[in-house]
């Protein structure tokens, strides 16, 4: 293995990301808390006390980020904290947010604030949530209330996480609240989240016109299942539908859905940076069984680093597939604000991050402008309807829900040295992935000796 070092361009972010839900901790006002009381989370389990961040426990998690060189740290407001009945603000809960801004500041850490993060108050959930058009309105003056407090710290801002991944789960397949298995509802969703991140863009830079705002995207990479002639063509409408979809829309203002063509040109342009949720691939193929999924069923590879059973195959290098498809389609600069995996023995995780970055470093190296990496996540949360499974632990750090004892794994050390030195090195790959370091960065043939033949 020859020696290197990775470089990573000046003013780089580095950080991890979070949610407030997952990690704030006895919210019992949003719609998440409802689908808990209703015993549709693992084991039928409660968020509780989380990481117990609105306890004040952020502090710690902060000192514990900067200690590890993190630069950076993305998390959401949680509106019903801010917005707990209609139109009534809480002032204590914002001062609350203003104290977190203020703690990354004083830890040199640049703040990227998420304005929607899955969750709801339950009076909008209760109202029809994102099927019901005023809840565009309200989510504006709910931005315009939490900008206005929050501008002078914040520079970065991501309007909404997902869109795409919040209509599915949500009203496709049920797996989040309100548990919906409707395709015309998902596409309602989706149309009506665009319309919102638009009016949330618009509403930030009138009052921070400096502010660089963008969006969380959920991307997968999709495999077709055999036989691949067939479906290729299964593989390019769930690309075109969960990848391109919502991307394509906010350049062109067309929201181009499966069997339906909304035009918000409102939204065109309303994107100063793209974000890259990246975790999975998936097996995609045309299935007879699933005619409410229009016919398509995704199921996991067996070729990468395998997680529980109920994820996709986790193949970092997808990084770069993504990165260069969103830099190419967009020209916007890219953060990748979520990536990680599950792995509660820390067994596979230093593999995943020198995968992953080295994925990253060549993406920057063919030009794409990558500005940050956001690692999903600082510390085991409440992995939403896997609530406390133990298979889904994405922390650097361990946290026990009962306790609040937090355990410093492996990767955080890794990852740590990573973001101090702005770059990944021979060094660190040979000390945390020894066994791996050969196949991932393999020495250099030399030539063999030439004997030149004597001059006539």
């Amino acid at each position: 293995m020859v020696d290197f070092s990775l470089g990573f361009p000046a003013g780089f972010l580095w950080g991890a990301a979070t949610a407030a839900h997952q990690v704030e901790g006895n919210n019992t006002n949003n719609n998440w808390h409802a689908w808990e009381e209703a015993g549709r989370v693992f084991r039928q389990q409660r968020s509780g006390l989380a990481c117990d961040w609105w306890g004040g426990r952020y502090v710690e998690d902060f000192d514990r980020a900067a200690a590890l060189g993190h630069n950076a740290h993305r998390f959401s407001i949680e509106w019903s904290r801010i917005e707990p009945e209609r139109a009534r603000f809480d002032g204590a809960a914002m001062d609350h947010y203003v104290r977190m801004v203020a703690a990354l500041r004083e830890r040199g850490m640049e703040p990227l604030i998420t304005l929607h993060h899955f969750s709801n108050p339950l009076w909008i959930e209760n109202d029809g949530g994102w099927t019901n058009p005023e809840t565009i309105r309200r989510f504006e003056r709910f931005v315009r209330t939490v900008v206005e407090e929050l501008a002078p710290g914040v520079r970065l801002w991501c309007t909404i996480n997902e869109p795409m991944i919040y209509a599915t789960q949500g009203y496709l397949f049920g797996h989040f609240p309100p548990g919906r298995r409707s395709l015309r509802e998902t596409f309602t969703v989706a149309e009506n989240l665009l319309r919102a991140h638009a009016r949330a863009y618009n509403a930030i830079k009138e009052i921070d016109p400096a502010a660089q705002v963008g969006l969380a995207k959920h991307q997968i990479s999709l495999k077709p299942g055999f036989p691949a002639l067939v479906n290729r063509r299964a593989r390019r409408i769930v690309w075109d539908f969960f990848n391109a979809a919502f991307v394509d829309a906010l350049q062109t203002g067309t929201l181009a859905l499966p069997r339906r063509t909304v035009e918000v040109p409102e939204a065109a342009g309303t994107f100063d940076w793209i974000g890259l949720n990246y975790y999975y691939r998936f097996l995609i193929r045309f299935h007879l069984l699933y005619p409410q999924r229009l016919f398509l069923h995704q199921s996991r590879p067996r070729d990468g680093i395998q997680g529980p059973e109920s994820v996709g195959e986790i193949w970092p290098e997808g990084l770069f597939e993504h990165i260069k498809w969103l830099g190419d389609r967009t020209g916007k600069p890219i953060y990748i604000t979520e990536s990680g995996l599950p792995d509660p023995d820390d067994a596979i995780r230093p593999l995943f991050l020198v995968r992953a970055l080295r994925s990253v470093w060549q993406a920057i190296n063919f030009n794409y402008p990558v500005k940050g990496y956001f690692f999903w996540t600082l510390v085991d949360n409440f992995e939403w309807s896997e609530g406390y499974d133990p298979r889904f632990r994405f922390g650097l750090f361990g946290c026990d829900p009962e306790t609040q004892a937090r355990t410093r794994r492996p990767s955080a050390d890794l990852y740590g040295e990573i973001c101090a030195a702005n770059a990944l090195t021979a060094d660190m790959v040979r000390r945390y992935v020894p066994d791996h370091a050969g196949e991932l960065f393999p020495g250099v043939d030399v030539l063999p000796e030439v004997t030149l033949p004597p001059r006539a």
